[in-house]
């Protein structure tokens, strides 16, 4: 059973969000304190951050930066702000997933799942390597190294790379990539596909840009071939 961490400051929004998600078979913690959610957080004691940036004592965007620096713990962001930018701002962060208020906790809690069943991956009894070794993608322990160095993904991220490596070479769209990663149509989420892409690339660093290629005007490809 995951922990879901509900970070509102509205309690009637906290409550239904609460009775929501334990219908649907999750424990639930709620906090409307950016300062609580982040000591809980580093307790590990949840599976799921369910995060309001709107909160009056720490801007959720500076929780999502702590938790870039710290453990990886997966976000959905929940905002009144529904300007492109700010989804955009969110994600490069280290969000997962964007829901803007107002918002059907039913649907709340179906992103919630998908979240969650990505960040687990798919079980196989064998790892992936790509480029000669440098790459290697561990679908049972849910691992990315890059020349024997853990790579931290957030589960976005990882839908995203999993995707690419699944055909290297083949170009996806960004259209095909929000539903490989979602599961369901987003509107106007192909626009922040990028934004998960460039988070992706910082990561692996300088071979970044090489491994992750942009084919302009239609998509993204792996740039290395999986090993035989």
């Amino acid at each position: 059973m995951s922990t879901v961490l509900v970070v509102e400051d509205e309690r009637d929004i906290r409550d239904l969000l609460r009775r929501y998600l334990e219908r649907a078979g999750f424990t639930v913690l709620t906090t409307g304190s950016g300062a609580e959610a982040l000591e809980l957080l580093r307790r590990d004691a949840a599976d799921l951050l369910l995060l309001d940036v709107g909160l009056p004592d720490i801007d959720g965007t500076e929780i999502l930066a702590e938790l870039g620096r710290t453990a990886r713990t997966p976000v959905l962001v929940l905002t009144a702000r529904n300007d492109v930018s700010d989804r955009i701002n969110g994600l490069e962060l280290g969000a997962d997933d964007y829901v803007t208020k107002p918002f059907s906790p039913r649907e709340v809690v179906l992103r919630v799942q998908a979240i969650l069943q990505r960040s687990k991956g798919t079980p196989d009894d064998s790892a992936a390597t790509f480029g000669g070794g440098r790459l290697c993608i561990d679908d049972s322990l849910h691992r990315v190294l890059l020349s024997g160095e853990v790579i931290d993904v957030t589960p976005t991220e990882w839908g995203i790379l999993t995707s690419l490596a699944a055909v290297p070479g083949r170009v996806y769209s960004r259209y095909e990539l929000v539903n490989r990663v979602r599961g369901y149509e987003f509107e106007g989420y192909e626009r922040t596909v990028d934004s998960h892409v460039k988070n992706l690339r910082r990561k692996l660093g300088p071979v970044g840009p090489e491994l992750v290629e942009t084919v302009v005007g239609v998509g993204y490809r792996l740039g290395w071939s999986r090993d035989t």
